[in-house]
């Protein structure tokens, strides 16, 4: 099965796609609260693992406005 290049995000397409500055994301990802492989030096997301990631998080905290 072939996976499409949108299926893995840099850093910088996530924090596009999620709205927060790289360096926010960043510290997301040093405290594990974000889905992420580490790949030599590079961070990598798939984009399923973090559509999950933000429903559970939203069932979490219903009132939440977003990551912060």
């Amino acid at each position: 099965m072939k996976k499409s290049t949108g299926d893995v995000l840099t850093i910088g397409e996530l924090a596009i796609y999620l709205k927060i500055p790289k360096s926010t994301l960043y510290k997301l990802v040093r405290e594990g609260k974000v889905p992420s492989q580490k790949i030599g030096r590079h961070w990598r997301f798939q984009k399923r693992s973090i559509e999950r990631w933000l429903e559970r998080t939203g069932e979490a905290n219903p009132d939440a406005q977003g990551v912060r």
